[in-house]
């Protein structure tokens, strides 16, 4: 008898009903010479302290580090998961030969070779390795078997990094919470959580003690066109009202126009952490309810494999792209066929779908590919399931559009000033651009339309941003949000009158991170590590698994050391405490994951030795104790409880009580010209601290238009404007350029 065992029941019941075995028994299926099993993810662990001596079921300084001389496995004290593991052991002892059907990853290798060794499994055990739960690829999957030794290397580095952890965490837990915690408050630290709960708490600190520095920006209108100065920003009033005195009265000269063709390529396919970006952007979906829908469609044969870290696909899935778009078109999503009249679009482009290098790239490719549609047409979808569905499905259709073609004008213009001993001039530009061919932002078109602009990413207030869906990030559709901006006809050489501006600014702190922000932020920890070997291994891995991130971030919720406020991630006291507490920088740092990263990815590539990793491990933890016990302060970290965090924070002394409200002096040329000292600057008005209420009213509103002297000035969603705007004054001033 062939007996297969799956990570699931659900997964373990549809390779039965592929192979044959349709009868169902106590815990498994039967039938065609197989017999079909599961685990409930892991049924095994690695051995607490106490199982191995009882001296170490105590917590005591005394007894650290506790390093067993060989480590052993367990299974999770869970009646359901004995009683399942009882089955999983007779069916194995009984054996001729096994197939290892979890699911294709480290993770998953670990979790069922545990299984094997706790059950005692003798006999030969080949490998399942399939990215898509669909019915041709179960079948493709049994017909190309591997050997398990193939998979050794993989197993090797789990292995590891569950040893490491285990070494780290059990260690510097109980030393952390022994020194420095109170009231049996339990101190959890961990390779991942710690450098990820230091970037959150560090960031806060950015935020704390930032302190808002004015500045000032000149720019000018002309023909109802506003043309910043390219010499930036000034530092000091006296600077900016001196630049205002040279160009006030005296004409606006274009100098260059110029205008460049470029394109945009599609964002790339997701992978798990670009797809828990985007729903946290959108739908405000943590990492962790991101994590458990895209499952849930992978385990419905809707999506193909979540939890990877490429965003391409390798070469033979292109000729199986016309079908899954095919099983796309039929889907509908809140009852609309909204996929139709895309792939239509599609098909009229050509009779065959383009193959970019930027999609199928076999040597990006490792264990899996990106996520992508299955072809299965979805049914019976929950409203967070259709929305996350329909973000992939939409990203797979995107991919085989054309690039948007878009066109880029400069306009450059000066002012010179020749009343003095030597002529001063100013020069200023403007950028517009248009978009000639949308390509594939149709297929985002109506997206665009009601997005609202809370990207974190920004852009640079003149439309397209040429790099702002290419990077392959995940971030492209809420960059593509902002909207174009034509230019007036300009020639060189034009001259004529303008109307000056000189806007007081001041900088702003850091956002804080959000579940979006902190993902790339893990994704892309080298930029926090300055030795290059380093860095580029968390180029290539970031810390934390892609698919570990979600319960990275959840456990530091759990353990009161951070909280939610709107989308924003705050640090609780206990957090940022623990964290000051911590002088062995490398426990919360990004470094030591970059470490391990490296040498766990040579341990799958057969380069290093895991006894080699393990032994450093011991001596590092042998180092932190020795230092964290030198420590003779008293220091206590705070405890944060639950109903501290039913409060609301308490306020604190905002940076932007100490800003003062941005004013823009408008004077005309012709008024200034006739002015015995050329321009005077209107100095910006002192804005109170803030109140609960009344709120301060905006400072621009209802001052006179500068530009039509008509009307006064009026607030939009995205821009101020002019109240005289049905009578044709264009003046607008978007809320990104003050």
């Amino acid at each position: 008898m062939i007996v297969c065992i799956a990570e699931k029941p659900s997964v373990a019941k549809d390779i039965a009903r592929i192979i044959g075995a349709n009868s169902a028994r106590d815990g498994y299926m039967e039938g065609n010479g197989y017999q079909v099993t599961w685990t409930f993810g892991h049924l095994c662990e690695l051995k607490e302290p106490d199982d191995y001596t009882p001296m170490w079921k105590r917590w005591s300084l005394s007894a650290l580090p506790m390093i067993p001389q060989r480590f052993g496995i367990k299974l999770i004290n869970d009646e359901g998961i004995k009683k399942q593991f009882s089955i999983i052991e007779r069916l194995m002892q009984a054996a001729d030969s096994i197939i290892n059907c979890g699911d294709a990853g480290q993770e998953g290798e670990l979790i069922q070779r545990w299984v094997m060794q706790k059950a005692q499994a003798k006999c030969p055990v080949k490998r399942l390795w399939i990215s898509s739960m669909t019915d041709e690829a179960i079948k493709q999957g049994f017909q190309e078997l591997k050997d398990q030794k193939e998979y050794q290397p993989l197993y090797l580095a789990g292995l590891s990094r569950a040893i490491g952890d285990w070494i780290l965490g059990m260690n510097a837990t109980r030393l952390y919470t022994l020194k420095y915690g109170q009231n049996r408050q339990v101190l959890s630290i961990g390779r991942v959580q710690t450098p990820t709960l230091a970037l959150i708490v560090n960031r806060q600190k950015e935020i704390d003690n930032f302190e808002p520095e004015p500045y000032w920006v000149l720019a000018t209108i002309y023909r109802n066109t506003q043309f910043t100065a390219t010499s930036g920003k000034f530092t000091s009033k006296e600077e900016g009202e001196k630049a205002f005195s040279t160009i006030a009265g005296k004409p606006f000269t274009v100098t260059s126009v110029t205008k460049k063709k470029g394109s945009e390529a599609p964002p790339h396919l997701y992978d798990l952490t670009s797809l828990q970006v985007d729903c946290n952007k959108k739908y405000s979906y943590s990492a962790d309810m991101t994590l458990k829908l895209i499952q849930s469609l992978y385990e419905k044969k809707f999506t193909t494999y979540p939890r990877v870290d490429t965003q391409f696909l390798t070469d033979d899935i292109y000729p199986k792209c016309p079908q899954i778009l095919n099983g796309v078109s039929q889907a509908k999503i809140f009852s609309q066929p909204k996929y139709m009249p895309l792939i239509q679009k599609l098909a009229s482009l050509g009779n065959k779908l383009p193959k970019s290098k930027k999609v199928f790239d076999n040597s990006k490719v490792t264990d899996h590919h990106a996520i992508i549609p299955t072809g299965v047409t979805p049914t019976g979808l929950t409203d967070m399931e259709a929305n996350v569905y329909d973000l992939i499905a939409k990203r797979f259709i995107s991919v085989f559009y054309p690039d948007c073609k878009f066109s880029t004008t400069t306009v450059l213009g000066e002012v010179i000033n020749e009343d003095g001993e030597k002529p001063e001039k100013i020069e200023f530009k403007v950028s517009g651009k248009e978009i000639l061919e949308p390509g594939w932002r149709e297929v985002y078109a109506k997206d665009a339309k009601n997005a609202d602009d809370d990207s974190d990413d920004g852009n640079n207030g003149n439309g397209l941003s040429s790099n702002s869906s290419s990077d392959g990030n995940g971030n492209g559709i809420k960059k593509e949000v902002v909207e174009e901006r034509t230019l007036p006809s300009f020639v060189k050489g034009e001259s004529g009158e303008h109307i000056p501006t000189l806007t007081e600014k001041w900088t702003t702190p850091p956002k804080y991170y959000t579940e979006a922000t902190l993902l790339r932020a893990m994704e892309t920890a080298g930029k926090f590590v300055d030795d290059e070997e380093l860095r580029a291994a968390l180029k290539e891995n970031g810390i934390g698994r892609p698919s570990s991130r979600a319960g990275i971030i959840e456990t530091l919720f759990k353990r009161h050391y951070i909280r939610r406020q709107r989308k924003n991630l705050m640090a609780t006291p206990t957090g940022i405490e623990l964290i000051d507490t911590i002088h062995e920088e490398l426990l919360k740092s990004c470094e030591l994951t970059g470490i391990w990263e490296k040498k766990l990815r040579d341990i799958e590539h057969k380069t290093y030795d895991p006894a080699d990793f393990i032994n450093g491990l011991k001596e590092q933890i042998n180092q932190i104790v020795k230092d964290v016990l030198a420590d003779n302060s008293a220091r206590h970290v705070t405890i944060t409880t639950d109903e501290d965090l039913k409060k609301k924070p308490a306020a604190k002394k905002s940076s932007a009580a100490k800003k003062k409200a941005a004013s823009t002096t408008a004077v005309s040329a012709t008024a200034a010209a006739a002015s015995a000292t050329a321009a005077s600057v209107t100095t910006p008005q002192e804005t109170q601290k803030p109140q609960s209420a009344p709120q301060p009213e905006d400072p621009l509103v209802g001052k006179p238009c500068p530009l039509c002297g008509k009307g006064v000035v009026i607030k939009g969603k995205t821009a101020y404007g002019c109240s005289n705007w049905k009578a044709g004054c264009q003046y607008r001033q978007p809320f990104s350029q003050m």
